[in-house]
């Protein structure tokens, strides 16, 4: 046509030609096939009606057969394509295949719950499993909330499992057992219930996507379940090493429960929690520590009670006390070093915490040493006290071995056990911390060694008192009992003095166990503040003696106070040291202080006089190498005479060989008791 175009006009017209001409044809076929056509499309309706007809009668079958090979897919799809018809003619022309397909997809329910609820089968399983349950309109709530049921009780069992994994040290499980003593067996178990837990909640998310604050919740109970575990474990008495243990468990379950849940921030979660039982921890070994201190210092008076006979108790209940706190105080630090050292990752967070809260520990731990030393002893009341710590002494006398023991005891925390805590604070547990600056240090060693310089010093006047006050009941029975006015001619010393004396030794006794000698002593009668001439040999005393008994009660007064102007002062009470003179020493002045109070209140006959006399000089024979400032001591004595002249009708001497015969007689006689006791 490009090249040519002659011809075509032609040729176009017998292409027309034809082309109507097939289309003419074409019409007379159409024509004459419409009729079967519409009849072929009518058959092809009703066969596609009689194979929906045939499907909802095969139904059961095919359900039945779906349910045999498990395919719940293929059943459900079955089902839901023929509710339509079911709805539309279930109740009429095919109500017996609409019941027997009920049946068999109430069969099918029943196992889609049972792979729901089985933990043998996956994950996908399950999850499909619920899709099919909800195309079936069943309440899937229903299901949701008793499958979280079942996981919570997954979590109980686990949470008793888990108490046997806790069940890690020795000091809980026997005193033959100790350190890390974790069974693999049980161990093994947590580990495996611990990750089907985790695969269950991956589960349950899969299957509820809704259902992420359910789970949360459900972790976190986890963490808190096992951090119970571990206060119940710290409150008998835990080690560092075997808290450790737990720890390193309860973070591998923590990361694990990470790993499924990352947006719960169980890690955070835990940490608050780790923190708060590691602070229980260290507060838990103080309270231990202070039973332990406490319990060895009362061992004073359980043997008391039981009456254990040992040659010097006290002196062991105080060596064994001083080991309670020195050994006591480093185990602890050991303990609690362990903790610092530990590379855990909840550990580390916890480090700077720690050392805070051992330094704060420990100012508090002697805080309330000293409180307990004080009620102990009687000096304060047991209001502030812990219960725990009260139970067994109250009520009970104050021993007054128990009182000087305490004292001294003071003394070696101050001197010994406070520098060397101090320097092993300063080597481990100063760096770090979280405690700002403005609040200063937590540990205050100079706070605490005033404190029990105090105390020592409470303890020690408190048991020069006790020691006083039960002498003075025995003086005030001596002269309150007799009538000094008609008292008869002594005979020999009286037997108070042999109690007195008893009283002193055994002062001695306990003072020796407990308290240092001095290095030198500083008292003697040479060296001492006053004059070393005593009342018994003062001229003017003993010329006022030989007068009359008209003239000695005229001038009786007057004499004794020119007696004391002729001596100087003689420092009578002095500072109590921590010393077995100085206390000896202080409790022999008070006593004969008291002596001659008495006496001052008393009225006495000649005899009565002399018998004081006789009893005065016999406690002077006696009593000089017990006291440290012998002049005072004389000092005394003699005030006790001069007290009973100045309250006698007629103060007339003893004669001096007859003082002397009587007293040698009391001292041979105490020698012989002293060889046959």
């Amino acid at each position: 046509m490009n090249n040519n175009i002659v011809g075509m006009e032609a040729n176009m017209e017998q292409l027309l030609d034809k082309i109507i001409s097939v289309q003419s044809r074409s019409d007379g076929v159409n024509t004459s096939l419409f009729e079967k056509r519409e009849h072929i499309e009518k058959l092809h309706r009703t066969r596609n009606l009689l194979r929906k007809v045939q499907f909802i009668y095969d139904l059961p079958t095919r359900l039945g057969k779906c349910i045999r090979s498990e395919a719940y897919a293929d059943a459900v799809r079955f089902y839901i394509g023929a509710m339509p018809i079911f709805k539309a003619y279930g109740d009429s022309s095919f109500q017996d295949c609409k019941r027997a397909s009920e049946e068999a997809v109430g069969i099918i329910t029943k196992n889609l719950q049972g792979k729901v609820f089985s933990d043998s089968e996956s994950i996908q399983a399950r999850a499909e499993a619920v899709m099919l349950l909800k195309q079936l309109n069943f309440p899937v709530e229903n299901l949701k909330v008793k499958l979280f049921e079942k996981l919570e009780q997954f979590l109980v069992d686990l949470h008793l499992e888990s108490k046997e994994i806790a069940h890690v040290s020795a000091t809980l499980d026997g005193p033959n057992n100790h350190g890390n003593v974790t069974d693999p067996a049980s161990s093994a178990a947590h580990e495996s219930s611990i990750h089907e837990f985790a695969e269950a909640i991956r589960a349950y998310r899969v299957i509820f996507p809704d259902s992420e604050q359910q789970l949360v919740r459900l972790a976190q109970d986890l963490v808190n379940m096992h951090f119970e575990a571990v206060h119940r474990h710290i409150k008998k008495q835990l080690q560092s090493e075997d808290l450790l243990e737990m720890l390193r468990v309860i973070w591998s379950d923590v990361l694990l429960m990470d790993e499924v849940l990352p947006e719960a921030a169980i890690s955070d979660f835990s940490l608050v929690a780790a923190r708060n039982a590691v602070k229980e921890y260290v507060a838990s070994t103080f309270s231990h520590l202070l039973l332990g201190i406490t319990g060895t210092i009362m061992k004073v008076q359980d043997r008391q009670k039981v009456g254990v006979e040992e040659e010097y108790p006290l002196q062991s209940v105080l060596e064994a006390s001083k080991k309670a706190v020195i050994q006591g105080c480093m185990n602890v630090l050991l303990d609690f070093r362990q903790l610092l050292d530990e590379k855990l990752e909840l550990s580390l967070k916890l480090r700077d915490l720690t050392i805070d809260w051992v330094q704060e520990g420990f100012q508090e731990f002697f805080r309330k040493l000293n409180e307990r030393f004080l009620f102990l002893s009687g000096k304060s009341n047991s209001g502030s006290q812990d219960l725990s710590l009260t139970q067994g002494v109250q009520g009970e006398k104050v021993l007054p071995g128990l009182v000087l023991l305490l004292a001294q005891l003071s003394l070696f925390i101050e001197q010994s056990a406070i520098p060397r805590i101090t320097e092993e604070i300063a080597s481990s547990f100063s760096s770090g911390g979280a405690r700002g600056y403005e609040y200063g240090p937590a540990f205050i060693p100079a706070v605490i060694c005033r404190t029990f310089r105090a105390a020592g010093e409470k303890c020690l006047d408190h048991y020069v008192r006790l020691r006083t006050q039960k002498i003075s009941v025995l003086l005030r029975k001596r002269f309150t009992t007799p009538n000094w006015v008609k008292h008869k001619e002594p005979r020999e010393v009286h037997m108070f003095v042999d109690l007195l004396l008893q009283e002193f030794e055994a002062i001695r006794g306990e003072v020796k166990q407990i308290l240092p000698p001095e290095l030198s002593r500083k008292h003697h009668r040479t060296d001492s503040n006053g004059s070393t001439t005593s009342s018994r040999s003062n001229p003017l005393r003993d010329d006022r003696m030989n007068r009359s008994n008209t003239q000695r009660a005229r001038s009786q007064l007057l004499e004794t106070h020119l007696a004391k102007l002729f001596k100087q002062k003689v420092e009578i009470f002095t500072k109590i040291e921590f010393t077995q003179e100085s206390v000896v020493t202080t409790i022999l002045k008070l006593c004969l202080k008291s002596l001659q109070e008495f006496v001052r209140l008393q009225t006495f006959n000649r005899r009565g006089f002399q018998q004081i006399q006789l009893d005065i000089e016999f406690l002077r024979t006696t009593l000089k190498d017990t006291s440290e400032d012998e002049a005072a001591t004389d000092f005394l004595l003699d005030e006790v005479v001069v007290a009973a002249a100045e309250r006698c009708l007629d103060p007339v001497p003893l004669d001096q060989p007859i003082l002397d015969k009587l007293i040698q007689v009391k001292v041979a006689k105490t020698s012989e008791q002293n060889l046959n006791p």
